[in-house]
């Protein structure tokens, strides 16, 4: 094209592949003027793809004329790009734009939501999909996602559990590792999209689950939890990080010097760039933090923010610094290269184009929906199966599928698939009738799912809040759902929260099923007819009363594209169960925050004289971390290790021997967990060190090793105020959740 072959002649080294992306970043700063400098740390939102958004106060195009934009957020139409694109590459600085999108679990084919493809424990699932969102958006000319989102999250309250990898960061490092090369390809490949770490760091930790408010995180439990998953990624190579909204510890991310310098840069060693969370570096004025924009803009800066998000505070405000010299010439430049680096390395100077059009999205659903299938059926996890409910006959005649989520297909796709169509989506009953052609399928939706305080993103994202039914029509469509279910042979229930429930901005403060369903529940299973109850969330419900009543439970998640055909695969036994959960499944609310990675203190709930913490309820949680139930059933033996002694930085192997003892073949995933015993801080009582999913035929036996070297050993200490590997005696389970029973010792000496 035109614009490529001037762009190429009017930039040095463009052409140069030998150097390095670094080294081209360097000498185009050497050309460009300290405006055009500020305007790669600028990035805008470009809303106009949304209906009933307003257009922006500046035309766009203008502002790309004018060398002022260095990202565009939000914009997915292939044309638009490519003529926004155009005018950068031939006019002002000759610089491209980098395409931003919320590319979270998916774009034209959606995956399951990421806290779903954990309970899949499948890092390898995991890689494909965003690999394939990868591959999608880059046909549409988007080359940046804001994902992996790695946020431990330990209060279910908050709505944004679902972008992340749940409780535990090992299991989050491991998710993390994935996503970052399944977007980013592996090392030494070329690079044709660009991850983010978000939010760094502690968002998943704010007061009451209420997002946004602030999050108070002592070093060692920052250190040792919150941010494992952030190193991984950054190990990984992720080009980008985001610094979250929030205060931490009284400091805002975006402007904390300790977060993105002491411990981004110099601790884990990030060379990309920081992009700050929208209009978070405007918003240091509204914390209370800095004096006025110009100060908010010299902090996030000075903090190390390279990329303002849609606030426009440097480009307004670091010229004035740097002609007044708070800003030098090295620190501007600091925070331009490695945005130019990053477009370099993505190809975007040699061509910035999409090459998607009209048919590109069929094209895509049709390549890529039976993985989005095996993806979805990967990631559910069965809770309860009493007397074998489940899977059910496919000879059974009339089947009742009942509740909000049902025949939902917006609602399917789950939280943030901004670019999915509904109308691609198969909703859980389009799935029983195609499995069961010949059977009658009927739906009723029962009660109905409703915010009492929509948040600003109802009805701009997804359908227009439903005006609150009337009472004689929730109790007409109860009787209706009701007197199906009499006329059934079986009933499936699909309860749990619309997608918009689990999202930014969408924090609860009751997990109980929302509006009317738990009443619609025991409504259903007085009829006596058979029950299954699927939930589909991304939070651990309060289902105590349905683990007493109902036969058989699965947590479904949000599957995406092809939710009711894997669900369908589930409930008739084509394919067998195998999610494990990433969270502890609270009774109540009462109990949270819960997590299994508790520690002993000096009454341990395992002691003789142990009852609960609690007077009115067990301290146990309903379900424990890592749990989840089969077709089939797994006999895991003969836990050995490798040495019972070894020195501080050797490593132990533990080797044990898993075994399908059921009819039917399945995954089973084996996991490690480990328990120091003594050393310079009280440690865990267990930690998640390994794990594997394997599939065994039925009598089929394996031996599953795992290596436990200095690197699962070593914890940030808060009596050293440092990294510490101590000598001890360590605790080894090995089984199918948390509260493994096979052990074995081992011990640590110097």
């Amino acid at each position: 094209m035109l614009a490529t072959a001037l762009l190429a002649s009017s930039l040095p080294l463009c052409g140069q592949t030998s150097a390095t992306p670094e080294q081209r970043a360097n000498l185009l700063l050497s050309k460009l003027s300290a405006e055009e400098k500020i305007g790669q740390l600028n990035q805008v939102f470009d809303f106009s793809g949304l209906p009933g958004m307003p257009a922006p106060a500046q035309k766009l195009e203008d502002q790309v004329r004018q060398g002022q934009i260095g990202s565009i957020l939000f914009v997915t139409d292939p044309k638009r790009i490519n003529a926004l694109q155009k005018i950068a590459v031939s006019e002002g600085a000759h610089i491209p734009i980098l395409f931003g999108f919320d590319v979270i679990h998916g774009f034209d084919t959606e995956f399951p939501v990421p806290v779903g493809m954990a309970a899949s424990w499948d890092p390898e699932m995991a890689r494909k999909a965003q690999s394939i969102a990868a591959e999608e958006a880059v046909h549409a000319g988007v080359r940046w996602t804001f994902a992996p989102m790695l946020d431990i999250a330990r209060d279910p309250r908050w709505g944004r559990i679902s972008e992340g990898a749940g409780e535990d960061p090992y299991l989050g490092a491991a998710m993390a590792r994935a996503q970052v090369k399944g977007f980013q390809g592996e090392a030494g490949q070329p690079l044709r999209f660009a991850a983010t770490l978000k939010h760094f760091a502690g968002y998943g930790a704010a007061e009451g689950g209420r997002d946004y408010d602030a999050s108070y995180i002592p070093e060692e439990l920052l250190q040792n939890v919150y941010l494992r998953p952030f190193q991984a990624g950054v190990e990984a190579g992720a080009k980008s990080v985001m610094s979250a909204y929030m205060d931490l510890n009284d400091v805002p991310a975006t402007g904390n010097t300790h977060l993105l310098r002491e411990i981004l840069r110099d601790q884990m060693k990030f060379t990309g760039f920081v992009v700050s969370d929208a209009n978070a570096v405007g918003d240091l004025y509204t914390h209370g933090f800095s004096s006025d924009a110009k100060d908010a803009a010299f902090r996030a800066a000075a903090a190390g923010v390279n990329m303002d998000m849609g606030s426009g505070t440097y480009l307004k405000n670091l010229k004035q610094l740097v002609t007044e010299g708070k800003v030098s010439a090295t620190m501007l430049d600091d925070l331009v290269r490695p945005i130019l680096a990053t477009k370099y390395a993505l190809g975007l100077f040699d061509n910035p184009y999409a090459d998607g059009n009209e048919s590109t999205h069929a094209a895509m659903l049709a390549k890529h929906r039976d993985l989005a299938r095996e993806a979805a059926s990967r990631s559910a996890v069965l809770l309860r199966n009493e007397g074998g409910v489940l899977p059910l006959a496919k000879t059974v005649r009339r089947v009742a599928v009942i509740g909000p989520l049902g025949d939902s297909q917006y609602d399917m796709n789950g939280p943030w698939s901004l670019t999915a169509k509904p109308a691609d989506t198969v909703t859980l009953v389009a799935g029983i009738r195609n499995k069961l052609p010949n059977a009658d399928v009927r739906f009723a939706q029962g009660a109905q799912l409703r915010k009492q305080f929509p948040s600003m993103f109802d009805g701009l994202i997804g359908p227009k809040p439903e005006a609150e039914w009337d009472a004689s029509k929730a109790e007409a469509t109860m009787k209706e759902a009701v007197s199906l279910a009499n006329d059934s042979d079986v009933v499936v229930l699909a309860l749990g929260e619309s997608a918009l429930m689990d999202f930014e901005y969408a924090s609860r403060s009751s997990l109980a099923l929302p509006g009317r369903q738990q009443e619609l529940l025991e409504k259903v299973v007085a009829t006596g007819k058979p029950v299954v109850l699927l939930l589909f969330s991304t939070r651990p419900l309060d289902v105590t009363w349905a683990s007493q009543h109902v036969p058989a439970i699965m947590d479904c998640y949000f599957g995406g594209t092809e939710t009711g055909n894997a669900v369908a695969d589930l409930l008739f036994g084509d394919v067998s169960p195998a999610g494990k959960l990433p969270v502890t499944w609270q009774r109540n609310a009462g109990q949270i925050p819960i997590y299994y990675a508790h520690n002993l203190s000096h009454k341990p709930y395992g002691a003789p004289d142990f009852t609960s913490r609690y007077w009115d309820l067990p301290t146990e949680p309903l379900y424990p971390f890592g749990f989840g139930l089969s077709y089939s059933s797994f006999e895991i033996s003969n836990l050995r290790l490798s040495k019972k002694e070894i020195h501080t930085k050797d490593p132990v192997t533990a080797v044990v021997t898993v075994k399908n003892t059921g009819k039917v073949k399945a995954d089973e995933v084996v996991q490690l967990y480990l328990h120091q015993k003594s050393g310079s801080a009280s440690r865990p009582v267990r930690e998640l060190k390994g794990f594997q999913r394997i599939t065994l035929a039925p009598g089929e036996s394996r031996e599953v090793s795992f290596v436990v070297g200095a690197p699962e050993r070593t914890y940030w200490s808060s009596a050293s105020h440092g990294w510490t590997l101590d000598t001890s005696e360590f605790d080894v389970w090995a089984g199918d959740s948390s509260t493994a029973s096979l052990h074995d010792t081992f011990s640590v000496v110097q």
